[in-house]
């Protein structure tokens, strides 16, 4: 029995170490949505950081911030969004699709 606890802790330990590397290249990576047809593109990382954010002149109107404020959310959210989304699926190919809780 204590043989098979040994080969459980192995395999435990080269999972953790290929996650390590996963989540060091996910950060590396980069995500972007859009929204108002282009108008506000935000860029995320894999470590669901905001790199940058680019508001069209276009869409800059005095009058109606909300707009503004409204799309920015939006192209943000998404992008975190799709962030989320490619974190998850390289992680599964790690874990082989188990569902480990608090690991992303």
């Amino acid at each position: 029995m204590a043989k098979g606890l040994g080969n459980i802790m192995k395999q435990a330990q080269q999972m953790q170490a290929k996650m390590a590397r996963v989540q060091q290249e996910l950060e590396k990576r980069e995500v972007e949505a859009t929204a108002g047809g282009g108008m506000v593109t935000a860029k995320v990382n894999g470590k669901q950081e905001l790199l940058s954010l680019n508001i069209e002149k276009d869409v800059v109107d005095p009058e109606d911030v909300e707009m503004l404020q409204d799309l920015v959310m939006a192209a943000v959210n998404e992008a975190v969004k799709q962030s989320q989304k490619m974190i998850q699926e390289e992680m599964s190919k790690v874990t082989g699709g188990m569902n480990i809780p608090g690991l992303f």
